[in-house]
C-alpha cells in the first residue's frame, strides 16, 4: 500500500448553499487498498462523508480526488452496502448479486452474452462468504446475516476498486456481526480494494480498520487521526487482548470530548 488512492483536501459541504455547513476542512488521504473508518457522534457527517466519496454529492469548496481524479459525478467503480440489505423480494440470491451487472455499463450490454461467466463469479463470491448452498434461496428464506452477506456480495460482484459500508453490521446480533467482520477482513485481504466503512462501533473500527477517523459533531471535522497498531489481518481473539480494549478506550475518550465540546 503506497500510492494515494482517496484525497480530500480542505472539503466542505453546504446542503442548502448556505453558509451552514454539513462537514467542513475535511483532509484525508488514503493509501491503495487501505481499510479505514470514520467514527463520531450521531449526526456528525459520517454519511455525508460517503456521499462525497461516492460522487453523490459535489464539495462546495475543496477538492476530492479518488484514483488520482478529481469526483466530478457518481463513480462506477465504487460498491456500496448499507445497514439494510434492500435485496429484492422476488430475486434469487444469486439474482440480487448479479443485479449490478443487469443494470450498470459497461456489463449491462453484455450481460446475456457472458451471463455464465458472471454467474460463475457470483457463486465464487457466495461460496466465499458461505452462500453457495442459498443461491437460489429468496431473501424471506435467509436470516439477517445472510441477508447482509447477500448485500455485500452484490456490493462486490463488479469487482469494485472502492467498497462505502454505511453501518453495515448495525441491525445484526454480536455473533453474526462478528462472524461478518470475519468474512470482510477475509474478503480484503485477498482482493485488496479500498474500503471506507462509517459506524458507531468502535470494536468494528478498532477490528477492522487500518486507519480510524474520528469526527467532530456537526459540522463534522476530522478531530483526530489513529493509525491501528495491531497488526492484521486479525484474528477475534485480539479483541480480547489489552491493547485492543486501550485502542477502543481510546477512540471512545476522543468521541467523549467531542459530545462534551
Amino acid at each position: 500500500m503506497s500510492a494515494t488512492f482517496v484525497d480530500f483536501q480542505q472539503v466542505y459541504l453546504s446542503y442548502d448553499d448556505s453558509s451552514a455547513f454539513a462537514v467542513e476542512d475535511i483532509t484525508l488521504s488514503a493509501r491503495a487498498g487501505e481499510f479505514i473508518a470514520i467514527v463520531g457522534p450521531s449526526g456528525c457527517g459520517k454519511s455525508t462523508f460517503m456521499k462525497l466519496a461516492t460522487g453523490l454529492k459535489r464539495a462546495t469548496r475543496g477538492s476530492v480526488t479518488i484514483q488520482g481524479q478529481q469526483v466530478s459525478g457518481p463513480l462506477k467503480f465504487v460498491g456500496m452496502a448499507f445497514q439494510a440489505p434492500t435485496l429484492l423480494p422476488w430475486r434469487s440470491t444469486l439474482d440480487n448479486v448479479l443485479l449490478p451487472l443487469e443494470i450498470v455499463e459497461p456489463y449491462r450490454s453484455e450481460f446475456k452474452r457472458r451471463r455464465g461467466e458472471y454467474v460463475e463469479h457470483a457463486m465464487r463470491l457466495l461460496k466465499a462468504v458461505g452462500l453457495d448452498a442459498h443461491a437460489k434461496h429468496y431473501p424471506w428464506q435467509l436470516s439477517g446475516g445472510m441477508q447482509q452477506r447477500a448485500s455485500i456480495c452484490r456490493a462486490l460482484i463488479h469487482q469494485p476498486r472502492m467498497l462505502l459500508l454505511d453501518e453495515p453490521f448495525g441491525a445484526l446480533d454480536a455473533f453474526t456481526r462478528e462472524e461478518l467482520w470475519c468474512v470482510l477482513r477475509d474478503l480484503h485481504a485477498e482482493q485488496r480494494f479500498n474500503v471506507i466503512l462509517v459506524t458507531h462501533d468502535l470494536r468494528e473500527a478498532a477490528y477492522l480498520a487500518d486507519t480510524i477517523y474520528v469526527m467532530s459533531k456537526r459540522p463534522g471535522r476530522i478531530v483526530a487521526r489513529r493509525e491501528n497498531p495491531l497488526p492484521g489481518p486479525r484474528e477475534l481473539d485480539v479483541t480480547y487482548t489489552e491493547a485492543f480494549s486501550a485502542l477502543v478506550h481510546e477512540l471512545r475518550e476522543r468521541i467523549g470530548s467531542v459530545r462534551s465540546a
